[in-house]
C-alpha cells in the first residue's frame, strides 16, 4: 500500500502543454551543454566500498588498498525490479542529493526491460506496464535534480533474440520521452563495436527515440578498447545525422577484450571518469560497469552483480596507468 500510494503521488509525470513539454524536452537533447561537465558523481553506496571497508576491518590492509582503486572512483547506479517504490525513491533522492552537494552529476542505469538479458546470467525485468508506470516514477522523481539516465544496457544489442521482448522499442521510446519530458539527459545504449554493425544500430536508435535523447551509451561491461568504440560510436553518430552524443564505459577496458565476455581474466581497469571535451560527439568516459561486481555464475564468479574479489584484485592489478 506504500509503494502504490507513493507511486501515485509521483504521477502523472508532466502537467502542461504539449509545446511545453517540447521545450523541456529540447533542453536535454543533443545541442544543450554536456550534463556530464562537471563529472559524475561518486554513489553514496558501492559493492566497492563496502569490501574496502571490511578488508580494513579484518586487517587485510594491503587488499583494502588495491580494492581502494575501485571504491575512490564515481560509479553509475543500477536501478531495477529489485526496489520497491519506496527503495527505488530514497535511492533516487539521496543520490541526487549527495551530487548536488559535490557538484556532481549523478548516473543512473535503467535496467529492467522486459525479457531482460533474454534470461541468462541478469534476467528479469518487469511487463511492459509495469515497466512504464516505473520509468515515470524515475522520472518524476529526478525532475530538476543534477542526472542523466543510461537507458537499458544490450537491450537493442538483443533486440529480437529472445521470446517476450514485445515492443521494445516502443517501451525504450516511452521511457526516454518521460525522461526528457522531465528534463533528464538519457543516453539509449548501443551495445559495443564488437556485436552489431553501426548501420544496424543507428537504425535501432532512431525506432528507440534517439531523437528525444541526449545521444546513446557504448560498451557497458564489455571490454573494447575506448579507441575501438569511440570509432564505432563516430559512425553510428554520423549516421544519425551527427547531432547525436554518447559516453563509453570504460570500467573494465583497460587491456582491452581477451575473447570473453563473462568474468574473463586478463582485464583491467580503464581510464577513470571524466567529462570529455573537444572529442567529436564524446560526453564522457565513466565506469558504468561497476568494476569487482560479477557478470555471473561463470569463470569461479557469483551471481550476477555480487562481489567478486578475486576480479576486482586482477582488474586493479592490471589497470591502465
Amino acid at each position: 500500500m506504500v509503494a502504490g500510494t507513493l507511486a501515485a503521488a509521483f504521477l502523472p509525470l508532466f502537467i502542461g502543454s504539449p509545446a511545453a513539454a517540447q521545450d523541456v524536452r529540447a533542453a536535454v537533447t543533443a545541442q544543450s551543454p554536456n550534463p556530464l561537465a562537471s563529472g559524475p558523481a561518486l554513489p553514496t553506496y558501492s559493492a566497492a566500498a563496502e569490501a574496502q571497508k571490511a578488508a580494513t576491518a579484518a586487517g587485510r590492509t594491503s587488499v583494502a588498498k588495491q580494492i581502494a582503486v575501485i571504491a575512490g572512483q564515481p560509479t553509475a547506479v543500477w536501478l531495477g525490479e529489485w526496489y520497491d517504490d519506496a527503495a527505488l525513491v530514497r535511492v533516487l533522492q539521496a543520490e541526487t542529493q549527495t551530487a548536488a552537494q559535490q557538484k556532481k552529476t549523478a548516473v543512473f542505469v535503467l535496467y529492467a526491460i522486459p525479457a531482460r538479458d533474454c534470461g541468462l546470467h541478469s534476467s528479469g525485468g518487469f511487463d511492459a506496464a509495469g515497466y512504464q508506470r516505473w520509468a515515470r516514477l524515475i522520472a518524476q522523481t529526478l525532475r530538476g535534480t543534477p542526472s542523466v539516465a543510461i537507458v537499458e544496457p544490450d537491450a537493442l544489442a538483443m533486440l529480437g533474440s529472445c521470446e517476450g521482448q514485445g515492443d521494445r522499442l516502443g517501451l525504450i521510446a516511452d521511457a526516454v520521452r518521460t525522461l526528457a519530458d522531465a528534463g533528464v539527459p538519457a543516453y539509449i545504449d548501443a551495445g559495443n563495436s564488437n556485436w552489431v554493425p553501426a548501420e544496424t544500430m543507428a537504425q535501432r536508435l532512431r525506432d528507440a527515440g534517439v531523437s528525444t535523447a541526449r545521444g546513446f551509451s557504448t560498451n557497458i561491461s564489455n571490454f573494447q578498447t575506448t579507441t575501438a568504440e569511440q570509432r564505432y560510436a563516430e559512425r553510428v553518430r554520423a549516421l544519425l545525422g551527427g547531432t547525436a552524443r554518447y559516453v563509453i564505459d570504460t570500467s573494465r577496458n583497460g587491456r582491452g577484450w581477451t575473447g570473453d565476455w563473462c568474468n574473463p581474466s586478463g582485464v583491467g581497469l580503464g581510464t577513470t571518469p571524466r567529462a570529455v571535451t573537444g572529442s567529436g560527439g564524446l560526453d564522457a568516459l565513466l565506469w558504468i560497469k561497476r568494476p569487482g561486481e560479477s557478470d555471473g555464475l561463470c569463470n569461479g564468479g557469483p551471481a550476477a552483480g555480487s562481489w567478486f574479489e578475486k576480479a576486482a584484485l586482477d582488474l586493479v592489478a592490471l589497470r591502465k596507468r
